[in-house]
């Protein structure tokens, strides 16, 4: 799950981390309110969308007087930002986080993640801040230093202060950097954190380690501990059809294509994507019902795949190991029948009870069509869709 710059500032905050003060806005007058309680010579006035790139897209001004904070508030609520992370429909800007400004002296680069060859948290850091950290890694891999983290001791020191010192942070304020990384290591655990990345961290004018931007991924599968986190979660920044599925304990995630997928287990959804692009089609979703749907569960599925308008076709490719093939196929014919199905439907059983399942779909009277393999089914759902 995602949240806003401005909330995941307020967390780390609570964790001692040093953040720039600052206020959300939805409206236009909020925004200049705010910015009379800073009361700063310089005001920035940011964008808040679920998406990086935003200063390159437009969404991120430095006023410098009431009048400017008045003009870009009004320029920018309202507007679609459009960034390499939002794809080319944009996200559309309804809240702005409004904060003082500093004087940047250098920025950084500081991150949080798991790395999951070894298993362990590791802490990134970099002296090429401001610049997307993938492009780092692609043109000079060696100014990126990481300390990869024992999860009985956690972040030490020691460790630390190496890492301050390795991206060059200045002598007399690798104290206030070593105090900022813990903080930021006790929110990404504490708060079950996927990533936690701060770019640019920067140090000030003033002496000051300070985190101008603030990103916080949460596990979705820890969310039931972090009510608080969960509270923070914003609708409008979700694609509909994946909220659905999450009311329906469905694991769904909306892609470009036109083949429609319904698979049970995360391995196999990935796979059938993968065979659908081998024979030239393309996926228009990662769908899994997960080991243990129902019928109902299934015919839930089908109504999400179908409200996507681009869907041309379904693949339903089902194992039946815990989940057992007669009962996907009485939620395939309920699903077909509820919706009024008038595309394509190409489904493949197999495993537990799939004569039974089979039989089910053959005595529907249906217009789908069944397929005796994965590469079998894939070959014909993109044969029907073109």
């Amino acid at each position: 799950m995602n949240i806003h710059e401005y909330q995941g500032k307020e967390i780390l905050r609570n964790y001692g981390v040093n953040v720039p003060n600052g206020h959300v806005a939805y409206t236009v007058d909020e925004a200049v309110e705010n910015a009379k309680k800073l009361g700063t010579d310089v005001t920035v006035v940011k964008a808040q969308i679920h998406a990086g790139g935003r200063g390159k897209a437009g969404g991120v001004k430095v006023a410098k007087n009431l009048d400017e904070v008045r003009t870009y508030a009004d320029e920018i609520l309202g507007k679609t930002l459009v960034t390499p992370q939002t794809g080319p429909e944009g996200k559309e800007v309804k809240r702005l986080l409004v904060e003082e400004g500093c004087d940047i002296q250098k920025e950084y680069y500081l991150g949080i993640v798991l790395d999951r060859a070894t298993s362990r948290v590791v802490m990134m850091g970099s002296e090429e801040g401001g610049t997307e950290i993938e492009e780092v890694a692609a043109e000079t891999p060696e100014k990126i230093f990481k300390e990869e983290i024992d999860p009985v001791v956690g972040l030490a020191p020691y460790q630390a202060r190496r890492l301050a010192f390795n991206i060059n942070i200045p002598s007399e304020l690798v104290s206030k950097a070593v105090k900022f990384m813990m903080g930021l290591y006790r929110a990404y655990t504490e708060k079950d954190c996927s990533i936690a990345e701060i770019n640019p961290l920067v140090t000030t004018g003033d002496g000051e380690v300070l985190a101008l931007d603030a990103k916080l991924n949460f596990d979705d599968n820890a969310l039931y501990r972090q009510k608080d986190v969960f509270e923070l979660r914003d609708l409008d920044e979700e694609d509909e059809k994946e909220i659905e599925a999450s009311k329906h304990d469905l694991s769904y995630i909306s892609l470009d294509g036109n083949i429609g997928c319904m698979v049970n287990g995360a391995g196999l959804a990935m796979s059938t994507m993968d065979i659908i692009k081998h024979y030239g089609g393309d996926p228009a979703n990662f769908l899994d019902v997960g080991g243990g749907a129902t019928a109902e569960k299934v015919t839930e599925a089908f109504k999400i795949i179908l409200s996507d308008a681009n869907v041309k076709g379904i693949f339903v490719n089902i194992f039946g190991g815990i989940m057992k093939c007669d009962v996907i196929a009485e939620g395939v014919v309920e699903a077909t029948k509820q919706v009024g199905l008038e595309i394509p439907l190409v489904v493949r059983l197999e495993g537990t009870n799939v004569d039974k399942g089979k039989q089910i779909l053959k005595d529907s009277g249906l217009n789908i069509t069944s397929a005796d393999s994965m590469a079998d089914g894939a070959q014909k759902i993109v044969s029907l869709v073109e």
